[in-house]
């Protein structure tokens, strides 16, 4: 992209993403304002070697709209809408884009880009191991991993960047094209964000929206169905997978993956011969299938590799086994699918009895904790709620599970494993964000394992 040679470019937002596209675009010789609200988001040596390069900062509480006429606006994914330096860049009909779109235009390879509410991450992952295995130079970037514009400014090539994308992404997407389009799921979450659940849907639409007839998309069965219903039509080759429509090309039929493509058999795997748990990776594991059908692999080679595919840390990841009763952390589980999803997953025990301790909460992303029904919480004993959202928690589940609050995560597993018996689970599944308490979700899966190996040594007296 020559043309960003000595343009004046805008980069809101200096987490991650932003020092990559800061660095993509200095490499592109563009003349660079940088702003962030937070004094400490670079150390003062990192400053000092971008002022050398001959970025201008804008940092801290008192950040001032840009005075010179800017080209172009990146925008971090952190940084809303209604933020009002990009709301003043909107109203001087400056262009905006995400890192995403920024990076994107500079690569010189086609993407498999993966979003969805659930499962990008571990999706994301899969495939780049699919594709490795199978001898394809990819890597994965995007929203998990290595931002895209740390990727392309170095001269290693590739066959193909596999991308998770995020909705915060595809807010200030321009030309974005994948090559192939993966939507799993879409189930409410960051209405804090979006405002509703319409909005947030056509945000996660617009991944298909450059796409082409010789692209492919690859989506749930009734995720397509909702497109259409909204009149989003796409104008690339589909493919689909469902957990329960058989009209899917892949489906789900009693713990085994079905197919009804030509050239595949009608059974593909068992899934009793995986390492995986739960249903809701089964549709993940359909989604990487199917990306493998696009592109050729071999279908008996990738049935070997998805017997070994395994879920990543933090997502319904088995912690310990003490005194007959197992700990999951699901930290993972940022909104109510995942937290259902979750539940559905767990060992069940002899006579179908309710085995589940679920401790829950977090900071709320304006979910309605009344979405999780009777039905979906028929297997927990109890529920132990911490954080923001706990009292909301409270009244929306107390008709139908006990429940009790807790001050931290060390009162949470200790009060689970105390009434716990042997064939129960303790499970950490919060449903919500969990910056009220914690870092990042990474940090509270760690406290709860870490809670869970206190609990462990109190009751063995080691």
């Amino acid at each position: 992209m020559e043309h960003l040679c000595g343009k004046k470019v805008c980069v809101l937002g200096l987490g991650r993403s932003g020092k990559s596209a800061v660095n993509l675009l200095l490499k592109k010789k563009a003349h660079i304002t940088a702003f962030d609200d937070s004094q400490h988001c670079l150390s003062q040596q990192e400053i000092e070697e971008y002022k050398r390069q001959g970025v201008i900062f804008s940092i801290g509480s008192s950040i001032e709209f840009p005075r010179d006429r800017m080209d172009l606006a990146v925008v971090s994914p952190g940084i809303p809408s209604d933020n009002p330096l990009v709301k003043h860049l909107v109203s001087q009909h400056i262009p905006i884009w995400s890192e995403l779109e920024l990076a994107w235009r500079e690569s010189l390879c086609p993407s498999i880009a993966v979003s969805g509410t659930n499962g990008k991450t571990t999706v994301t992952s899969w495939i780049e191991k699919v594709l490795l295995d199978n001898g394809c130079r990819t890597i994965a970037a995007g929203n998990f991993g290595t931002p895209l514009s740390d990727v392309v400014v170095k001269p290693k090539k590739f066959d193909f960047f596999t991308l998770e994308v995020s909705s915060f992404q595809l807010e200030h997407i321009k030309n974005f094209k994948p090559k192939i389009a993966l939507l799993l799921n879409v189930a409410e979450d960051h209405l804090d964000r979006h405002g509703s659940a319409d909005k947030y849907f056509r945000i996660k639409a617009r991944l298909f929206e450059n796409q082409r007839a010789d692209d492919y998309a690859i989506a749930d069965w009734e995720v397509l169905q909702r497109l259409k219903q909204k009149k989003i039509y796409l104008q690339s080759r589909t493919l689909t997978f469902s957990e329960h429509k058989k009209s899917a090309d892949l489906y789900l039929e009693e713990g085994l993956v079905k197919s009804q493509m030509h050239g595949w058999p009608e059974t593909v795997i068992d899934l009793n011969k995986c390492n995986f748990r739960g249903y809701h990776n089964a549709t993940n594991l359909m989604a990487v299938l199917l990306v493998g059908k696009v592109l050729g692999l071999p279908l008996e080679k990738m049935i070997r590799q998805s017997i070994e595919l395994r879920s990543g840390a933090h997502r319904c990841e088995f912690v310990a086994e003490c005194n007959g009763v197992k700990f999951y952390n699901d930290s993972k589980a940022t909104n109510v699918h995942a937290l259902t999803s979750a539940l559905c997953s767990m060992p069940q025990n002899t006579g179908d009895r309710r085995n589940i301790w679920l401790i829950a909460g977090g900071q709320n992303k304006a979910f309605d904790f009344r979405a999780v029904t009777k039905d979906s919480m028929w297997r927990v004993k109890s529920a132990y709620l911490l954080g923001q959202s706990s009292a909301e928690m409270l009244s929306a589940w107390q008709s139908f599970v006990p429940c009790n609050l807790v001050d931290n995560m060390v009162e949470a597993v200790s009060e689970a494993g105390r009434n716990a018996v042997p064939g129960d689970v303790v499970l950490l599944s919060p449903a919500c964000a969990s910056f009220d308490m914690f870092d990042s979700y990474q940090h509270r899966g760690d406290s709860f394992c870490a809670a869970v190996q206190q609990w462990m040594v109190a009751m063995n007296g080691d």
